[in-house]
């Protein structure tokens, strides 16, 4: 009888694309893939090791798995960012854990799960600079229409809060026939949309190339019949260029959707920060986005309370995304990591400051969110579906102004049953400060 196999994926879409291919690795050894926990002999949980609040989340669901070998489960499995940071405090402090995979270690899982049955704990790490294992055929596990595209791996930039430089290795990128490979097989597997993710998405083919390559990637996979959406996330600001500007507003095909990571808008912090941008530049590249791209929607996320951010630096920021006023927005407090630069720096801020900073911009972005929601109301969107809502009276879907998991949502009706991965035209009828409720229209009658 096939052994059940349960994978517990956390973090980014990076990770999960991870979590994917390690499926299709142990799919071809003939384990049977399981979303019930509960029932799985062997549990997989890929980590984040980020920040501090997503190396507790790893660990709270790693004691709740390992619970979970007092009943069914014969073998636990850590892998990810923080099993490469964690490796040997991983198994020391929690017993239940089987084995440890680093992230250059995805391809040996099989080989692990082996060794775990005969009685052998193994810990994985080190492999910083492979990437050989994203050419492997992988599961898709969001059944939503939608896919996750990684086109490198690793990082080159320096920023002092970050530690993923030391967990990924090296920016690499993927060849683009690996790519565009890849993206044929999604497309043929019924995946309408894929969304291109990398540490830095916009240093595409800097590395392998010799110069950015992303427009080129991007046109050819417009070129993949089934493929309707093309999404991009992760695009530093200092990378965004002219040329990527008209290909996202000529191509019908690419969502008029950046996510572009600026945290800070103080000179003095993002210098601190090791970022290469300023504020002038941002505020330059955001209002050439807007003129040439009116309808584009920007994400960004920012970081309040690092090292030596004053008062006057805070205000600067409040007054920035007042001003700017992004169609959506993150905010995380500083993260104190050890063995980055930014934890040795004097002058920490204390967390209720941090709390409490973090609070007044996500209240004022709420409000910013709220309005510009409310200008939605009106107008029909091309939309993807993505399933039925709890209380099964409301489909869920996204317009191309909304990314999953981390976006708002569109609750809308429908007289005919639709399918995941479908598209529709949808009438905004009302909002509230995230998420929208329409309804299916017929966009000729409109």
């Amino acid at each position: 009888m096939k052994k059940q196999i349960g994978v517990v994926s956390l973090g980014c879409p990076k990770n999960l694309v991870d979590s994917e291919i390690m499926l299709g690795l142990l799919k071809k050894e003939d384990y049977e893939i399981t979303s019930d926990k509960e029932n799985a002999e062997i549990i997989i949980v890929n980590t984040c090791g980020f920040i501090e609040t997503a190396k507790q989340e790893s660990i709270n669901t790693i004691l709740e798995m390992a619970k979970l070998k007092n009943d069914k489960c014969e073998i636990l499995i850590v892998t990810g960012c923080m099993a490469e940071r964690y490796k040997e405090d991983i198994i020391k402090e929690i017993p239940d854990v089987d084995a440890v995979l680093g992230t250059g270690n995805y391809t040996e899982i099989a080989n692990v799960i082996k060794k775990a049955y005969s009685g052998e704990k193994t810990v994985l790490y080190g492999k910083l600079n492979e990437m050989d294992y994203l050419e492997n055929e992988r599961i898709v596990s969001t059944n939503k229409g939608y896919a996750y595209l990684k086109i490198s791996e690793g990082c080159d930039n320096c920023c002092t809060y970050c530690i993923i430089p030391s967990l990924r290795g090296r920016y690499r990128s993927r060849k683009i026939e690996e790519i565009l490979r890849e993206a044929r097989q999604l497309a043929e597997n019924g995946i309408k949309e894929v969304i291109l993710v990398a540490q830095d998405t916009t240093r595409y083919g800097i590395d392998i190339y010799k110069e950015k390559k992303l427009v080129d990637l991007i046109q050819k996979l417009s070129e993949l019949e089934g493929i309707e959406w093309i999404r991009l996330l992760y695009c530093y600001p200092e990378e965004i260029d002219d040329k990527l500007i008209e290909e996202i507003a000529s191509n019908n095909k690419v969502c008029n959707y950046l996510d572009i990571p600026i945290q800070h808008s103080s000179d003095k912090v993002l210098k601190a920060m090791g970022r290469r941008g300023n504020e002038k530049d941002v505020r330059g590249l955001i209002n050439k986005l807007r003129q040439k791209i009116p309808d584009i929607t920007i994400r960004t996320s920012l970081i309040v309370g690092f090292p030596g951010e004053d008062e006057e630096d805070f205000n600067n920021l409040y007054n920035f995304v007042n001003e700017l006023k992004f169609e959506r927005l993150g905010v995380f407090t500083y993260s104190r990591e050890e063995d980055t630069p930014a934890a040795k720096m004097k002058q920490q801020v204390p967390k209720k400051i941090k709390e409490k900073r973090c609070d007044i911009i996500m209240n004022l972005q709420k409000d910013i969110s709220g309005e510009k929601n409310k200008n939605r109301v009106g107008i029909v969107y091309k939309a993807i579906v993505e399933g039925v809502a709890d209380d099964g009276i409301f489909y869920v879907g996204r317009t191309y102004a909304e990314a999953p998991e981390i976006d708002g949502e569109i609750y809308f009706t429908s007289q005919e049953p639709l399918n995941n991965g479908e598209f529709v035209n949808i009438k905004i009828l009302n909002t509230d400060d995230y998420d929208l409720i329409g309804e299916v229209v017929d966009e000729s009658t409109e």
